[in-house]
C-alpha cells in the first residue's frame, strides 16, 4: 500500500482520528464528537444552526424516501407552503401565538425598506395553511382534505445540539381537515401508529406512545399523542407527535362546510410531524462507545468495502476482486461503498467506518483471494466471519435482516429493562438518578404541580398511562387521592 506519510504519523493520525469521549463517562460529548468525526453535521456561523453534511443528510433521505412513501399510502398529498407568513395570520389564535411567540424569528425590513406588516419565519405552518383551507373547504364532499410538506422550519432556541434540537431544521408537517371529530380523531391514531411503526421496523426502536399532559399539550390543540424513544442515557426523546386540533383553527379561520344536511359546520382537523431530530435519535439510541450504530434500511451503505494489500501486484488483484464484487452487490440491490483510498491504511478505515456504523465491512487481502473468501464484520456485534466470495452476493440479505432485527431486540430489551415504578417522589427522583428511563407513577396535579414536579426533578411527564392508578393511590407529588397514572422521564 502507497502511503502519503510515514507509518508513525498514520497510526498517530488514526488514532486521533477514531478518539471520541467516552459514552459512559461524558455522554454529550460523545454525542458531540459522533456528530463531528462521523461527518453528520458541522455548526454553521448562525448560531443554533447546522450543516448537514452528505453522509448526515443521506440518512435523512432514506428516512424521507420511507417515510413519505407511508405518508401517501394513507392517500395524503404533498405540497408546499411559503416560508413566511405574515404576523396577523399567526396571532389570530390566542394558544398558538402563546406557544411560539419566544421562539418566533421576525422580519421587519425587505428590498431596503421597512414591511407594512412584519413577516414571521415559518415555527409551523397551521396558520398560513388554514387561511387557505378555509378557501378550499365549502362542502362536505370537499372532505376529508389531507395534505403534507416537507419542508425547514425555524425556532429561536436557547439552547441548541445537532438534530436534537436546533434553531432551523427538517421535517414533515402533516394537516387534514375532516367532517367529525371522530374521523379526525382516526386520523390522529392512524399517524400515530404510522410512526410507531416507521420506528419499529426502519429505525429499529421500539417507542413508547401515549398522550401528553395538557402542559406538554401542542399549543391550540385538543390533544396530543406521541412516540418516545429511549437514549442510551436513560433520557428519552420525543420522536414523532400527532395532535387533535379539535375545531380551535377552523373557527378561528372560518373553515367551514355544508353538511349532507345543508347545515354549516366547522371542520375538525389534526397535525403530525417527524423531524430530523430523529437522526439525533437514531444516534443516542443505538451508538456504542466505537461511534454510530446503524440499522441497515435507514444506513447510507449497507457494506463498505476494504482492500488490503502490501504490494502492486497484490493491489492489482485485490482491487479487480472488490471492483466484481462491488458490481454484483450493486446488482443486487445492496447499498455498498468500495474504499479504494491508497492514502490511509486498513486501520483507518476500519476505525473510520465503524465510527460511521456501516452495518457490515468486507475485507479482502491476497491470502482471501487464494482462499477464494472474504472476512465479513458485523458494525452491531463486532463478530467476524469468513465467507466464500461466491456466497457474499446470495447471503448479505438475509444477514442484514438479522442485523436489522437483532438491533429492535437489544433496543427492546433496554427499553424493558428501563421501565420502573415508584409510589413516592423519593423514591422516583432515586431511580432517575440511578437508572433513568421511564417511571410509571400516580399523578393527580394540575399544570403548575407539573412546573413544580419539573423543578424538584428535572423530569416531565412523559406520557399519561391508560390503565388506573391501584385503589388508595396518591400523587407523588400533591398526596392527593389519584386513579391516574403517567410516565415520568428526564428528557431531551
Amino acid at each position: 500500500m502507497r502511503l502519503g506519510r510515514n507509518a508513525l504519523e498514520w497510526a498517530y493520525f488514526t488514532e486521533l482520528m477514531a478518539k471520541i469521549a467516552s459514552q459512559a463517562q461524558d455522554f454529550p460529548q460523545w454525542y458531540q464528537d459522533v456528530v463531528d468525526k462521523a461527518d453528520m453535521a458541522q455548526h454553521s456561523k448562525v448560531k443554533g444552526c447546522m450543516i448537514i453534511r452528505p453522509y448526515g443528510y443521506a440518512i435523512w433521505e432514506n428516512v424521507q424516501k420511507e417515510l413519505d412513501r407511508r405518508i401517501k399510502e394513507a392517500d395524503v398529498q404533498n405540497m408546499y407552503f411559503p416560508l413566511f407568513i405574515p404576523q396577523s395570520l399567526l396571532t389570530k389564535e390566542k394558544d398558538h401565538l402563546e406557544g411560539f411567540a419566544p421562539e418566533c424569528a421576525v422580519v421587519t425590513h425587505g428590498g431596503g425598506k421597512e414591511l407594512g406588516e412584519p413577516l414571521i419565519v415559518r415555527p409551523t405552518s397551521e396558520t398560513i395553511m388554514y387561511d387557505s383551507f378555509a378557501d378550499w373547504i365549502h362542502s362536505y364532499r370537499d372532505l376529508p382534505l389531507k395534505i403534507n410538506q416537507w419542508c425547514n422550519v425555524v425556532r429561536w432556541e436557547m439552547r441548541t445540539r445537532p438534530f436534537l434540537r436546533t434553531t432551523e431544521f427538517l421535517w414533515q408537517e402533516g394537516h387534514t381537515a375532516h367532517a367529525t371529530r371522530e374521523e379526525a380523531a382516526i386520523e390522529v391514531d392512524r399517524a400515530l401508529k404510522m410512526y410507531e411503526d416507521f420506528d419499529r421496523d426502519f429505525l429499529a426502536l421500539p417507542v413508547v406512545t401515549g398522550t401528553k399532559s395538557n402542559k406538554e399539550t401542542f399549543a391550540g390543540a385538543d390533544y396530543t399523542r406521541t412516540t418516545e424513544a429511549l437514549a442510551k442515557d436513560g433520557k428519552v426523546i420525543q420522536a414523532g407527535t400527532s395532535h387533535l386540533l379539535g375545531q380551535t383553527f377552523a373557527k378561528t379561520f372560518g373553515i367551514k362546510f355544508q353538511d349532507e344536511k345543508g347545515e354549516m359546520q366547522f371542520a375538525w382537523q389534526t397535525s403530525w410531524g417527524l423531524s430530523t431530530r430523529i437522526i439525533g435519535t437514531l444516534i443516542v439510541c443505538h451508538g456504542d462507545e466505537k461511534g454510530l450504530v446503524l440499522p441497515p434500511k435507514v444506513a447510507p451503505y449497507h457494506v463498505v468495502l476494504i482492500p488490503i494489500y502490501k504490494d502492486e501486484a497484490g493491489q492489482k488483484a485485490v482491487l479487480a476482486a472488490l471492483e466484481t464484487l462491488k458490481l454484483n452487490l450493486k446488482a443486487a440491490g445492496i447499498r455498498v461503498h468500495f474504499d479504494a483510498r491508497d492514502t490511509v491504511t486498513p486501520g483507518f478505515k476500519f476505525n473510520e467506518w465503524e465510527l460511521k456504523g456501516v452495518p457490515l465491512r468486507i475485507e479482502v487481502g491476497p491470502r482471501d483471494l487464494e482462499k477464494q473468501e472474504a472476512i465479513v464484520a458485523r458494525r452491531d456485534t463486532s463478530e467476524k466471519m469468513p465467507m466464500a466470495l461466491s456466497e457474499i452476493v446470495g447471503k448479505i440479505p438475509a444477514l442484514l435482516e438479522d442485523i436489522q432485527s437483532g438491533m429492535l431486540a437489544r433496543a427492546q430489551e433496554n427499553l424493558k429493562a428501563h421501565m420502573s415504578e415508584a409510589s413516592t417522589l423519593e423514591d422516583l427522583i432515586k431511580i432517575l438518578d440511578e437508572t433513568g428511563g421511564f417511571v410509571k407513577a400516580p399523578w393527580g396535579g394540575s399544570e403548575e404541580d407539573e412546573k413544580k414536579m419539573q423543578e424538584k426533578t428535572k423530569a416531565t411527564i412523559r406520557v399519561l398511562c391508560e390503565e388506573k392508578a391501584p385503589a388508595g393511590s396518591k400523587c407523588v407529588l400533591t398526596g392527593k387521592d389519584t386513579d391516574t397514572l403517567v410516565l415520568f422521564a428526564r428528557a431531551y
